[in-house]
Formats: structure tokens, C-alpha cells, sequence
């Protein structure tokens, strides 16, 4: 990933942040099942705030913070696997789908240490 382009990084935290707001609304709008529309916000907040993080881990990677890169794809990673598990169970995939959400809220979890740690251990630049 330390070879994708800055336009890549923006067009897929940008479609990220796309599919949030569509499936936003769409649980706001368009499911009548209440359990589907709960995964559908869950999942487009959880999205969205990591869609923006890609954003800020991207731009500190492209200031030369070390790691920073290795977030942004865990943010991204975290996105398809968290938002997307709980997006195919709202419109009908089999519950047992939700197993391997966690592994994106784990992700999600993996990426904001790195960025922590990185931050802590980070040099000042004079």
C-alpha cells in the first residue's frame, strides 16, 4: 500500500465516506425493520468517522510521520470488514455474518494505537 498514490488514498477514503451517507440514509429512510436500520447507522457513524481518519493519517503520512500510512489502511480495512458485515446483514445476509465484525472494530482499534504510539514516540521536529 506504501506505493498507492495520494489520489488513491483521497478516492477511497472519499467513496468511504460516500457509502457512509448513503447507507445513512438509506437505515433512516428506507428499512422498516428496526435491528436493520440500528446496523445501518452503526455501521455509516463508524464509517464515516474512519473515512475521516484516513484523511488525517494520510496527510500526517505524506508529512513524514512514520506509520501513519499503516493506519490509514487499517482505518480503511477496518471500514470494510466492521460497516461492511453489519451493511450485508441489514439487507439480508445470514446473521452469522456478524462473527467477523469485531475483526473490524479490532482493526479500527489496531489503527488508533499505532497512531498513539507513533504520536508519543515521534521525534519533534525543530
Amino acid at each position: 500500500m506504501s506505493g498507492w498514490t495520494p489520489r488513491t488514498w483521497t478516492g477511497l477514503a472519499a467513496v468511504s465516506g460516500l457509502l457512509a451517507v448513503g447507507f445513512g440514509a438509506f437505515g433512516a429512510h428506507g428499512v422498516h425493520d428496526p435491528k436493520a436500520a440500528e446496523w445501518l447507522r452503526i455501521g455509516s457513524q463508524y464509517q464515516m468517522a474512519h473515512a475521516l481518519a484516513v484523511f488525517a493519517a494520510f496527510g500526517l503520512h505524506r508529512a513524514g510521520a512514520k506509520g501513519m500510512g499503516a493506519a490509514a489502511a487499517l482505518f480503511l480495512v477496518g471500514s470494510l470488514i466492521f460497516a461492511g458485515s453489519l451493511y450485508a446483514m441489514a439487507l439480508g445476509a445470514p446473521r452469522v455474518l456478524g462473527a467477523i465484525t469485531p475483526i473490524g472494530g479490532v482493526s479500527f482499534m489496531i489503527g488508533w494505537a499505532l497512531l498513539a504510539w507513533r504520536a508519543f514516540t515521534l521525534r519533534d521536529q525543530a
